[in-house]
């Protein structure tokens, strides 16, 4: 029989040591990694971008990405798919990649693509699914099409099969009263489901009138009261000003408090992401704050609850860099996307005590998710020489390791 007795705190984290026979052994730190989308493993994809991870109700881990036929500087606009990955062993074993996301019927492409060079009108583009995990089993997912087309469908079987997408573009329209959008995106990543049921997904919308068809651009919120059948937009979070510039690509946890919080990517000359909050995840948001602790290399980051064991923590992921890349001198231009690493807050993100670097090169998009027997799993872009390294990586890679790897020196 096993006792678990705490020992002096190292940081925030006790550890933890199991008596055993009258012996005491510290769970065994550990990091492992393995490969999930790779750069040449399909010859119909040449480049894999926008890594989500979430667990399901049933301990089942989903990991998804955009599978990109082109490795070219536009490629947010060219011909897309969604992939998924599925385990249903905390992550040691996936099953093939699948196609996740079709829309039947004719795709127009989105007029302001259109507009920039090197943009093929035949393309289909699928772009930023994200997932969330129901606590009754269910698993909804959100993409778009063209960043002009919102489209919701769930899985009843523990993301095996997705049931036929509904367009829920309609819910955008609210948002044409304080903010007329021409680009939309959800997430991407993972999203929430908060304790009285209600779904929030982040959202980003943009007029297209600036770079890549993306800026300028706000950050908000959508949400549903009855299990994704319906959806309703939310207050504008972080406008678009001289102080945060460009707010797009956000990921969501709520509080114990209570409260949403976003924690949001942008431009912003300050170098650091953005965090607001909400009592109820759509509305009445706070005045938007830079976090010092938390470095922004404009690029997509990760949040999760770590709920294991009595313990209650935030957990970060992003490139934990601010170097400029070669000629990106100015604010705003992209930044060096490397050293992806993990930091953990045990006061609700007031502080971030613990920061880990799990891959010192190049890294990009990233993900994280917990098992249910606390096992840390985060998704993320990485690349050596592969076509795209400097942008989204030849490789999406998870990487595992328990919270005695990231309490430890």
């Amino acid at each position: 029989m096993f006792n678990v007795i705490r020992l002096a705190k190292s940081g925030f984290l006790s550890l933890v040591l199991l008596v055993c026979g009258g012996f005491q052994c510290a769970a065994e730190p550990f990091l492992e990694k393995q490969d999930l989308f790779t750069v040449g493993d399909d010859p119909a994809f040449n480049l894999y971008h926008i890594p989500g991870i979430v667990v399901t109700a049933k301990g089942s881990v989903l990991a998804w990405c955009e599978a990109r036929k082109r490795a070219s500087g536009v490629s947010d606009w060219d011909d897309i798919r969604i992939l998924l990955r599925r385990s249903t062993d905390e992550g040691r074993t996936w099953s093939a990649p699948k196609s996740i996301a079709a829309v039947d019927g004719p795709k127009a492409k989105n007029p302001f693509a259109l507009k920039m060079k090197n943009v093929d009108a035949s393309d289909v583009t699928y772009n930023n699914p994200v997932l969330i995990a129901d606590k009754d089993g269910k698993v909804h997912m959100l993409f778009c099409l063209e960043y002009m087309r919102c489209f919701y469908q769930c899985s009843t079987d523990d993301g095996v099969t997705f049931s036929a997408p509904v367009e829920i573009t309609s819910t955008f329209d609210a948002f044409t009263k304080h903010y007329e959008w021409k680009v939309l995106a959800t997430g991407p990543n993972h999203s929430i489901q908060l304790k009285n049921g209600r779904l929030v997904v982040p959202v980003w919308l943009s007029t297209g009138a600036g770079g890549n068809a993306h800026r300028p651009s706000v950050t908000a919120t959508i949400y549903s009261d009855d299990q994704g059948r319906t959806w309703r937009a939310g207050d504008i979070a972080v406008p678009c000003n001289e102080e945060w510039v460009n707010p797009n690509e956000t990921v969501a946890v709520e509080l114990n408090d209570g409260r949403v919080m976003l924690n949001v990517r942008s431009e912003s000359k300050a170098n650091r992401r953005i965090v607001t909050t909400s009592s109820d995840g759509a509305t009445g948001w706070s005045t938007p704050k830079f976090d010092e602790s938390l470095l922004e290399p404009i690029c997509m980051a990760g949040l999760v609850r770590y709920n294991v064991g009595g313990k209650s923590l935030l957990l970060f992921s992003n490139p934990n860099n601010l170097s400029k890349a070669k000629g990106a001198e100015e604010p705003g231009k992209s930044r060096d996307r490397k050293n992806v690493s993990i930091k953990a807050s045990d006061n609700e993100g007031v502080s971030w005590s613990v920061n880990k670097t799990i891959e010192s090169g190049p890294s990009m998009y990233s993900d994280i998710a917990v098992t249910q027997s606390g096992r840390i799993l985060c998704f993320y872009g990485r690349s050596g020489a592969e076509p795209g390294a400097s942008f989204a990586g030849g490789r999406l890679t998870v990487a595992q390791f328990n919270l005695e790897w990231l309490s430890a020196p």
